[in-house]
């Protein structure tokens, strides 16, 4: 069972694990968005569709008895929480507090309320927790403040459950990403939103302080992501290919250029030679 198969990781690992064979539970935000629509065209019909909005317990709850009555007593071999959101990069002093509450609703409570409700399940399989964090949830990364402490949660909570559940045989990884192009990058009536919520709410000291050139350059720096990051989902696929069907999973995994170094250089320099590289 996987979240936020809409767009991006989740719609690519959702094709990926249909293709293989596998048995897939895909939950969508929405079940007649187009993302759902292109799964139920090039799926077989082994997979099968969930509405899922992972902050809302309700539907977390009504996707748990769906699965439940389809794997009755063999239980869930995996639960990949990979649903996130971004919200607008910038400053840490700049963002809204609306920002910092809705990337721990989505990134960190709804993936932990769709652990919590399906663990049930994978204990009686002795399966998989994997949990889609971000090298933001490993290492500060600067604009990211709201979105990296969500996923830094996220991470801390995959490693706290790796430990707890080993006696039961479940196996949990987390999973760290370097820049990769998924629909979690938003659409610019999207962006134009929260930029215009940031812009708002900004105390004249502060927008003096930082100046109208650098906050009319987030949304540049905003519109320039995407060329940054690589198109080709497949090492992330690999990883979580592997966190789902290894004998000995890895507790972390780090697909993607430059993840693992920045996180070893965090790890073992000095914070004044990070915060300079």
């Amino acid at each position: 069972m996987l979240s936020g198969s809409d767009t991006g990781i989740g719609h690519a690992l959702a094709k990926y694990l249909d293709n293989l064979g596998f048995v897939v539970f895909a939950g969508v935000l929405n079940k007649d968005g187009p993302g759902a629509e292109e799964l139920r065209r090039a799926c077989s019909q082994r997979l099968s569709l969930l509405q899922l909005d992972i902050t809302n317990a309700t539907q977390v709850k009504e996707a748990y008895l769906k699965v439940s009555e389809k794997v009755r007593n063999t239980g869930l071999w995996g639960v990949v929480n990979n649903a996130g959101i971004l919200g607008f990069p910038a400053d840490g002093e700049l963002l809204p507090m609306s920002t910092y509450r809705q990337c721990m609703e989505v990134n960190f409570f709804g993936a932990v309320e769709v652990s919590k409700t399906f663990l049930p399940l994978l204990r009686k399989s002795q399966g998989r927790l994997v949990n889609v964090s971000s090298m933001a949830g490993g290492i500060p990364l600067p604009r990211y403040a709201a979105y990296g402490a969500s996923k830094a949660a996220l991470s801390m909570f995959s490693g706290v459950m790796r430990q707890e559940l080993s006696k039961w045989g479940i196996k949990v990884a987390a999973v760290h990403p370097s820049g990769f192009r998924t629909g979690i990058q938003g659409t610019s009536d999207l962006w134009d939103k929260q930029e215009k919520e940031l812009m708002e709410n900004l105390p004249a000291d502060t927008r003096q302080g930082y100046g109208e050139d650098y906050l009319l350059g987030l949304k540049s720096y905003l519109l320039h992501m995407p060329a940054y990051c690589n198109a080709n989902l497949s090492p992330v696929l690999s990883a979580i290919l592997h966190a789902l069907l290894a004998k000995r999973p890895h507790g972390l995994y780090t697909p993607g250029k430059g993840a693992y170094v920045f996180l070893c250089i965090f790890c073992y320099f000095p914070l004044w030679f990070y915060d300079f590289f």
